[in-house]
């Protein structure tokens, strides 16, 4: 059974046979699910006065391996659902020194969980993709953007058939109009999830070309139309979107990538210099 879509099911079936105390942390959970979801284990047990050891057996006898995992599954099952006021309103912190620490602790952390769980055949097959793609498509909106953007623009300098596909003065069905099954569109996207990516997604995936999506979950609603899905974690400190470990996964993307172009990216930067230098892009090494 999928440990977490069924969560709150898993407490509705328990409940009758809940203890008094387990009976009181269920409710908790179901009514403050957006701040429970963020809580450890000692921290939700002292809110509601009962005991860390106490919550620890309720997540054994929900079927779960310890309360970290009850945790992620919760965290799954409501990051899309929080608006940006909830998730603002689950930071206590007002330290700034204890925000940086967690902010950074909790990046490397989905950077952990991301080599973990990433699937390196996957990962393969999408390098092989991108090179015998006629043309690529890269998608990604709201604070997506910032990857496609930053994909798109290193891409751009290694291959030659690279489009981000981003709204302005045409409409985004417009700039993949002629998509066919010849190419790839690479869809980048995470809680809480663009629309609009999705419907791109779809209407490439009705022009029979290859998908690829860059998300946080089998059960993104992105991975509905993938052929081939890059898991990264994006599991947030607070009100901001983490997108440390999507970037890195990216950059690991645009390496792999570039090794396999390493003698045409050569001369390409090779001419940038001299570009660069001549009309003085960087600052001078002198400076």
């Amino acid at each position: 059974m999928d440990k977490t879509e069924d969560l709150i099911k898993r407490i509705q079936d328990n409940y009758t046979q809940l203890s008094k105390s387990q009976k009181i942390i269920a409710e908790y959970i179901i009514n403050h699910y957006d701040k429970a979801a963020f809580m450890t284990a000692a921290k939700l047990g002292s809110s509601i006065n009962i005991s860390e050891s106490t919550v620890v057996r309720f997540a054994n006898t929900l079927g779960y391996d310890g309360y970290p995992e009850l945790q992620s599954a919760l965290q799954e099952l409501i990051k899309n659902k929080l608006t940006t006021v909830q998730r603002l309103e689950m930071t206590d912190e007002t330290d700034e020194i204890s925000i940086l620490n967690n902010v950074l602790k909790s990046d490397i952390e989905n950077i952990r969980e991301t080599i973990e769980e990433l699937d390196k055949n996957s990962f393969k097959k999408v390098v092989d993709s991108i090179f015998q793609a006629k043309k690529i498509y890269i998608i990604g909106f709201r604070s997506s953007t910032a990857i496609a953007e930053y994909l798109g623009f290193y891409l751009n300098l290694i291959l030659e058939n690279v489009t981000v596909v981003k709204p302005g003065i045409s409409d985004v069905f417009e700039q993949m109009l002629r998509v066919s099954s010849d190419d790839l569109v690479i869809g980048i996207g995470f809680p809480r999830y663009s629309k609009r990516t999705i419907e791109v997604l779809k209407y490439a995936k009705s022009q029979k070309a290859k998908i690829v999506t860059i998300t946080d979950s089998l059960i993104s609603p992105l991975t509905t139309v993938a052929d081939e899905v890059l898991l990264s974690k994006s599991n947030m400190a607070s009100f901001v979107d983490s997108l440390v470990a999507p970037l890195s996964l990216v950059n690991a993307l645009i390496v792999s990538v570039g090794i396999k172009e390493k003698e045409k990216i050569t001369d390409t930067f090779e001419k940038l210099e001299s570009i660069w230098d001549e009309y003085g892009i960087y600052l001078s090494k002198t400076v």
